[in-house]
């Protein structure tokens, strides 16, 4: 696919791009820019030695699932960009370097040539690069690890907490601690750990919750840096040592006569693949409806 740009657009690139780059490799190759291509001329343009190739290419396919579902109450996600398109401009390296160039990387240069690309969009600027293809051929997408690092994530599918406590079912009485904390399940909690290869590109990504801040419901948050300690009867009154709440007030006053308590739990990605590495955040959430009353003392 390819868009207009025009002569002077193409001749700034040249001179800024393909000269800037050629010459850090080399430290001492000289580009003459002869001639001018119009990239909305389409793929294989050439006038004079200069070659511009445009792609528009994305990892993504259109089939990256999103966060859905929730074991405890309802869930919600949010945060993907895998739609995300990168633009990639190519311009073949005419004439071509010396057999020393370290950009050959082995490649003969009297079968292969040598391709410029910078690469555009996907809401963040990537770095420019060199490819080398056999002669004659036109260079490939080249593909954008941070896109792919996203894609990656989508297929992990992860959803919001599963909550064991507080339980919608349960009943819960003012002035007594509440103990809150999740099931550890791969889309849930994690860690969660997938690979993506597109483009001769490989991203592997592992994620895993770094916390969850609950909303209570009568204007309290607490927010917890782990899963939470699961209540036993042998802990009596006492307060939750990771992760707990105490309620000053019975939820008659609120809609349906209970709290709505939402769990939000922020995922951290950790991912590496095409020579790159990064970090990622997702956010989702899970929401239950909690009835708390207070002691009726019969005399």
């Amino acid at each position: 696919m390819g868009e207009d740009v025009d002569g002077h657009e193409v001749h700034r690139a040249r001179s800024v791009l393909l000269t800037r780059h050629l010459a850090l490799l080399t430290g001492a190759l000289a580009l003459t820019s002869t001639g001018v291509a119009h990239a909305g001329d389409g793929p294989g343009t050439s006038a004079g030695n200069c070659h511009v190739i445009m792609f528009c290419v994305g990892a993504s396919d259109g089939s990256n699932p999103g966060g859905s579902g929730g074991q405890a109450g309802s869930s919600q996600g949010g945060g993907g960009n895998s739609d995300s398109k990168t633009k990639c401009r190519y311009e073949k390296v005419d004439p071509k370097p010396p057999t020393s160039w370290p950009g050959w990387k082995g490649a003969d240069p009297k079968k292969n040539d040598a391709y410029l690309y910078g690469c555009t969009g996907g809401g963040q600027a990537n770095p420019d690069g060199f490819v080398i293809v056999p002669t004659g051929q036109q260079p490939a997408p080249q593909v954008d690890p941070r896109v792919l690092a996203q894609r990656t994530v989508d297929s992990m599918t992860l959803i919001g907490p599963d909550i064991a406590s507080p339980r919608a079912a349960g009943k819960y009485t003012v002035g007594v601690p509440m103990w809150m904390w999740v099931h550890q399940g791969a889309t849930t909690y994690g860690p969660n750990t997938a690979s993506a290869t597109a483009g001769g590109v490989t991203v592997t990504a592992t994620a895993k919750v770094s916390k969850i801040v609950w909303t209570m419901g009568d204007g309290v948050s607490v927010t917890c840096n782990g899963h939470g300690t699961p209540y036993t009867s042998s802990e009596g009154m006492a307060q939750s040592p990771t992760c707990g709440h105490v309620y000053a007030k019975t939820s008659s006053g609120a809609r349906s006569g209970k709290f709505p308590v939402t769990a939000t739990s922020t995922w951290t990605i950790n991912w590496q693949g095409g020579g790159q590495a990064g970090q990622l955040t997702e956010v989702r959430q899970t929401n239950v409806q909690v009835a708390v009353g207070e002691v009726q003392v019969v005399r």
